[in-house]
């Protein structure tokens, strides 16, 4: 017995010695179980997907340049993959969980993500990017703290709050994507959620008794930082809370100029963080609400999400009508100009100490630009589809970046055009060809009738510029060159164009698509390559050595490869990985 105590404790100052040795940028772990639970958010039973038995499933908080670990264990009965949406993934798109870069995590196995949140802060979320699944759940929220030693531009807020709010259908991801299949569409949501649960009793009339309602309790006096991400299908939401004012501090890893707003439009994919005050008086209840916009209201009460913000010392329950949303369901000028007025805040600090404007854009010469232009669904091959420049995409059962690792023909062509084509819409897997250290315009044209959010896997995007009407040369006259915002999911208003801006600094295959779920899933992306001539892992990290494979590679992929619970990236990340694990084997032995 006392052999083993000498052992276990050798052992233990052998890895203390690793630790110090490899001493770096801490790890996060994580260990998601991804499965079905039974919920009734709007009343209704229905199957949502849970991530450790909790819809939504839990908030990361990370720290700038932490190592992040999330064990993943797929009990779904079909296939899947993570994405972490805004994470830039910086020298890591092996670990961006989208089909041009993962090959899928089958049921019933496991895999290990490992990436690294390096020069980042902010507020982001992750959902499940396959099959649809998003409409079922699975999301959750990611926040990235600023290192102690960096400022961050306001007073440290007395607790940190993520809210996801997202338009919900009582039908599942099954039977949603089997409707779009159908070449139908979706139609009106059954209702608005705020943190997986459906709306409290503010009308009789209009909402269900028995329906379970989010409530937040708060301290009278003290300052909230309330981070928000719009997680739903397709729905823009106006996000308020009665009687309040929302401090606009931060847009997805940038902190802002802080304006003062009532009420935000937030889109689908978008996060911000809000400072929340609490200084109104208690004598009740103060209601949270999130309502569809550019709707008839009187059509869509019931698309409405209300929580509940409580103060310890409440003297009452929320009553009254709900606080009223702006009113220009015909007249999206307002929501222009409200995006237009969220700026950079360029002398505060990002992720590393220098200021964030120090990166001044608008001085860079632009290298390559695209003119990406929407539409509304179409016919493509006797497929309702939706397009991209006349393109509707098709994921290939090979990832782009297998493909490209293995010197694989004819997975992609390289041949996506600058400018939407002229003829009939076409299905291809067409990508692309970004020049790596280049600068690329993009001008997003939405010609559908309805808010786009457009998102860039693996950067920050400049918002330069966004009007009605067609985008041409001369528009670049109004584009915003010193505080544009810098952020990765941007609105484009239909009928109208968005500018952004691309610093193109990171190697990898990067989606480029939109959030609004269902025109996603019918083919509306693409997919940006951004190759170093001189391959190095000074610009990317080898592929891992858990890599899934499929399509054209799958005779190489072997069925004990998943049961290892890593992803190496060099020896000190290996050795600082098997010595954490050792380290909780030892102390599962002590107890």
């Amino acid at each position: 017995m006392a052999s083993t105590w000498s052992f276990q404790i050798t052992l233990i100052c052998i890895l203390l010695f690793m630790g110090l040795s490899y001493a770096g940028d801490p790890f996060k772990f994580f260990n998601f179980e991804i499965s079905y639970i039974e919920a009734s958010p709007l009343g209704v039973p229905q199957q949502v997907i849970a991530i450790n038995g909790k819809f939504p499933g839990p908030t990361m908080n990370v720290t700038t340049n932490d190592n992040v670990v999330v064990n993943v264990r797929n009990k779904l009965d079909e296939e899947l993959l993570l994405h972490w949406s805004g994470v830039q993934q910086k020298k890591t798109s092996w670990q961006d969980g989208l089909p041009g870069t993962n090959c899928p995590i089958p049921s019933r196995w496991n895999w290990t993500y490992q990436f690294q949140v390096k020069d980042q802060i902010g507020s982001f979320f992750y959902f499940p990017s396959l099959n649809f699944q998003r409409a079922s759940g699975g999301f959750g929220g990611i926040t990235i703290n600023n290192r102690d030693e960096i400022p961050i531009p306001f007073d440290f807020p007395y607790d940190d709050l993520t809210i996801m709010i997202g338009d919900w259908y009582t039908r599942n991801h099954t039977a949603l994507r089997n409707t779009l299949l159908a070449r139908k569409d979706l139609g009106k949501p059954d209702g608005v959620l705020i943190n997986g649960k459906g709306p409290y009793r503010y009308n009789d009339t209009i909402v269900p008794d028995g329906i379970d309602y989010e409530e937040i309790t708060v301290h009278p006096g003290k300052t909230y930082r309330i981070r928000v991400s719009n997680v739903g299908i397709s729905t823009s939401l106006n996000f308020r809370i009665q009687n309040h004012n929302l401090l606009l501090a931060e847009a997805e890893g940038s902190y802002t100029v802080q304006q003062n707003y009532t009420s935000l439009d937030i889109h689908v994919g978008q996060s911000y963080s809000f400072l929340v005050t609490m200084d109104q008086n208690a004598s009740s209840d103060y209601y949270i609400v999130a309502s569809a916009r550019f709707v008839n209201q009187s059509q869509w009460q019931r698309v409405t999400g209300v929580g509940i913000l409580k103060y310890t010392n409440s003297k009452g329950k929320a009553h009254g009508p709900l606080p009223e949303p702006p009113q220009d369901e015909f007249d999206k000028t307002f929501s222009m100009n409200q995006a237009r007025s969220i700026r950079w805040n360029v002398s505060a600090s990002g992720a590393r100490p220098n200021p964030q404007g120090s990166f001044r854009y608008g001085s860079i010469n632009v290298t390559e630009i695209y003119v990406i232009q929407n539409l509304p669904p179409r016919m493509v091959d006797g497929k309702r589809r939706t397009t991209l420049n006349g393109i509707s995409f098709v994921n290939p059962k090979t990832p782009i970046r297998l493909a490209d690792k293995y010197k694989l023909k004819g997975v992609y062509k390289l041949d996506f055009p600058t400018a939407p084509l002229t003829g009939p819409p076409k299905m291809e897997t067409s990508v692309i060809n970004g020049t790596y250290r280049g600068f690329m315009e993009v001008i997003l044209q939405n010609n559908d009738t309805k808010v786009h959010t457009y998102h860039m896997s693996g950067y920050t995007f400049f918002v330069v510029g966004m009007d009605y009407g067609v985008w041409s040369n001369n528009s670049r006259g109004t584009y915003n060159k010193w505080d544009g915002i810098a952020r990765t999911t941007t609105q484009v208003f239909p009928g109208a164009w968005t500018a952004i801006l691309i610093s193109l600094d990171n190697v990898g295959i990067w989606n480029l698509r939109t959030e609004n779920l269902d025109s996603w899933f019918l083919g509306q992306e693409t997919y940006i390559r951004v190759v170093n001539s001189e391959a190095s892992n000074k610009t990317e990290l080898p592929m891992p050595d858990n890599a899934l494979f499929c399509g054209q590679l799958s005779k190489l992929q072997k069925p004990q490869d998943i049961s290892s619970a890593k992803s190496v990236r060099g020896d000190a990340y290996n050795i600082s990985f098997m010595m954490m694990l050792l380290v909780s084997a030892i102390f599962a032995v002590f107890q």
